[in-house]
């Protein structure tokens, strides 16, 4: 999967980058004022690849490494050659549409900012949920859960804390970019939905 892997390198690239030096930190996290009003449109790129300290950055590729493997794995049976291509798409896809009710919401606010891959992290993450519904995850590393148990509360708990606010994480963006997932695999195969009903039951 060498598509994941640069991914990876890339985000811990610019997130250490980030790290040392706050001029980058600041010209490349998500500011929706400064979107709207200096038409800097490349932070909805740029801040999907830099994070706010190393267990954030950490935990993100963590997941991400996780989750990527069964995803590429069925894009490549079904796509072939265009695996790889899709496969970005779904990545970048995530990263962009998880900022913008982010950007809708705050684009007249100057002291908000935003940073992290976990919209397109999410998105993977669901695409892998849609793929293979009883794949077992580990809640907080330990208790087992089959990934459609996981997926449901997840959104539900992502989608009450962007509703209630107030601690600092951009639920939304988690929210929304697992839809994207799940919407944007289905449309490159709806035949996925017949595939998951299958699975979930049989």
């Amino acid at each position: 999967m060498p598509v994941v892997y640069i991914i990876i390198g890339i985000t811990v690239l610019m997130s250490v980058a980030a790290f040392q030096n706050s001029d980058l930190m600041n010209r490349w996290i998500m500011r929706p004022y400064a979107v709207k009003h200096n038409r800097q449109w490349y932070r909805f790129i740029t801040s999907g690849f830099i994070h706010a300290n190393w267990p954030h950055l950490l935990i993100n590729m963590l997941v991400f490494y996780s989750f990527s493997s069964a995803v590429y794995y069925y894009y490549l049976a079904y796509f072939d050659s265009r695996a790889t291509y899709y496969f970005i798409l779904l990545y970048l896809g995530g990263m962009i549409i998880a900022d913008v009710p982010t950007y809708s919401k705050y684009r007249d606010q100057a002291w908000y900012a935003s940073l992290g891959a976990s919209g397109a992290v999410s998105a993977v993450t669901f695409a892998s949920v849609l793929i293979e519904p009883r794949s077992m995850v580990y809640l907080m590393g330990i208790i087992p859960l089959p990934s459609i148990v996981w997926a449901i509360g997840y959104l539900a708990y992502s989608h009450y804390m962007s509703e209630r606010g107030g601690d600092n994480i951009n639920h939304s963006a988690h929210f929304y970019g697992a839809v994207f997932g799940l919407i944007y695999t289905l449309a490159l195969r709806p035949s996925f939905a017949v595939d998951f009903i299958h699975k979930l039951f049989s």
